[in-house]
């Protein structure tokens, strides 16, 4: 069966095949062969484009919405289908009940996945997976035969849950990045615990491989507390990336806008806490 996959907008990881589309169909849409069309949704705030999208596709063949902000439940991640080809997912869902995330509304606890190859890990916590698994996808990534593609683990990784193992493992390697969250206060010790495993294992403050998303402008958040934990982040050994909260429809308080712009550019954070990270 041939599948056409539309997406609302096109980011890093959506697919580059003849039948990933982005957007309305255009005037060659029409003489598509395929027998069904799913319009994945990504961002909540998009749902009302993919209604939109739904009624110009469904004019051409049978379609579906579908996508994690639909909340739909994933099942067996098919590498290339709704992600370009490299980006992989081997488990779903998550033990913790964070408030701001619907992951473990949408996927309930961790289960693990059949393993299939990549190179950019996007697992919703990957660590809390049995040891077994996580050491069959350590595997599988070793074997990856990349030319210009390094391993990354954009999806993120627990401070409070890594071990000395993980690191051992993640050094051998040499991801290009690895990303953990410092969201709340209850994530700072962890992470710091974390940076000095990670640091005394070999990763260098100055390559940039050690990321942290830091939520913030989140409801309660102000400023000052949001950058003592951006800060505090680069005195534990990891450049952050500012994630700024939305609520439901997307909305985002354009002064949080502007606070967060320099810290989502890894250079200009290093140039100016310089310091910072050398003490840290």
């Amino acid at each position: 069966m041939k599948i056409a996959r539309v997406f609302p907008r096109r980011t890093k990881a959506t697919p580059v095949d003849d039948l990933a589309f982005i957007g309305s169909p255009d005037l060659f849409s029409g003489n598509l062969e395929i027998d069904k069309i799913h319009i994945s949704v990504a961002f909540t705030w998009d749902i009302p484009e993919a209604e939109q999208l739904y009624k110009e596709w469904s004019q051409i063949a049978p379609t579906e919405i579908g996508g994690v902000a639909m909340g739909t439940r994933g099942g067996d991640f098919v590498p290339g289908m709704y992600l370009k080809k490299g980006y992989v997912i081997t488990s779903r869902g998550c033990r913790n009940r964070c408030w701001f995330c619907s992951v473990w509304k949408r996927e309930g606890d961790i289960r693990e996945l059949p393993i299939t190859e990549g190179f950019n890990v996007l697992d919703d916590n990957l660590l809390s997976c049995s040891d077994e698994h996580i050491k069959n996808v350590f595997a599988m990534l070793a074997g990856q035969k990349r030319k210009r593609q390094r391993i990354e683990f954009t999806g993120g990784l627990e401070a409070a849950i890594l071990k000395q193992w993980h690191v051992e493992e993640l050094n051998k390697l040499k991801p290009s990045q690895i990303f953990f969250a410092y969201d709340t206060p209850t994530d700072k010790e962890p992470l710091f615990e974390a940076g000095k495993m990670l640091i005394d294992a070999g990763f260098s403050l100055k390559s940039h491989v050690l990321r942290a998303y830091v939520l913030i402008g989140y409801p309660g958040d102000t400023f000052e507390k949001a950058e003592e934990r951006l800060v505090n982040c680069m005195k534990a050994g990891f450049m952050p990336m500012a994630m700024l909260y939305r609520d439901e429809i997307g909305v985002r308080d354009s002064s949080w806008v502007s606070f967060a712009w320099p810290w989502i550019r890894p250079a200009a954070m290093y140039k100016k806490y310089k310091s910072i990270r050398l003490a840290g």
